[in-house]
C-alpha cells in the first residue's frame, strides 16, 4: 500500500513539474517597444526561445511580427503604435491557412523584419535544460506589413 502511494505521489509530482515547465516556455515571448522610426517601422526588444541559437533567433523574429499583427505592443517607450494591425475578431482562425504559410520557417514574415538595429553582443542569452532564450533588438517594417495585409485582403 505504501509503495502504491509513493508511486502516485511521484507521478503527480512529475506531471505538475511538466506543466510548470510548459508554462515557462510560453511566458518567454516578451515584446517591448524601443521606439518608432520616421518611416513607420518599430524597433522592438523581443525574446525568442528555441532548442539552439538559430531557432531562438528565428522565434524572436516571428514573435515580433506576430505581436505587431495580432497582439499590439503594450510595453515600452511612449509614442509606439500599440494597436495591432488585425483587429478583426477570430482573424487567426479565419485566415489560418494564410498565416500558417506566412509564418513558416523562412516564410514571408522575414521580409518585414530587419536586424539593422542589432548591435554585436547585445543579445541576452540564457541557457537551460531544454534550450536557449535570446533577447534581440529587431525592427518590424510596420507600414510595409500593413500594405501587404491590405493587398492580401486580410485587413481593410
Amino acid at each position: 500500500m505504501k509503495q502504491i502511494l509513493v508511486a502516485i505521489v511521484a507521478m503527480l509530482a512529475s506531471f505538475t513539474s511538466g506543466m510548470a515547465q510548459t508554462k515557462a516556455v510560453y511566458a518567454r515571448s516578451s515584446v517591448r517597444c524601443l521606439g518608432v522610426e520616421l518611416d513607420g517601422s518599430q524597433t522592438l526588444r523581443v525574446q525568442g526561445y528555441g532548442r539552439n541559437r538559430a531557432d531562438a533567433k528565428e522565434q524572436a523574429k516571428k514573435n515580433a511580427v506576430w505581436a505587431v499583427i495580432f497582439d499590439g505592443i503594450r510595453d515600452g517607450a511612449e509614442g509606439c503604435n500599440t494597436r495591432p494591425l488585425v483587429t478583426e475578431v477570430n482573424a487567426r482562425e479565419r485566415y489560418e491557412d494564410y498565416f500558417n504559410i506566412f509564418f513558416a520557417d523562412n516564410g514571408e514574415y522575414t521580409k518585414y523584419v530587419s536586424m539593422r538595429d542589432t548591435k554585436k553582443r547585445s543579445g541576452g542569452k540564457v541557457k537551460d535544460k531544454t534550450g536557449y532564450a535570446y533577447d534581440l533588438t529587431v525592427r518590424v517594417l510596420r507600414a510595409e506589413l500593413k500594405a501587404r495585409l491590405k493587398a492580401d485582403n486580410v485587413i481593410e
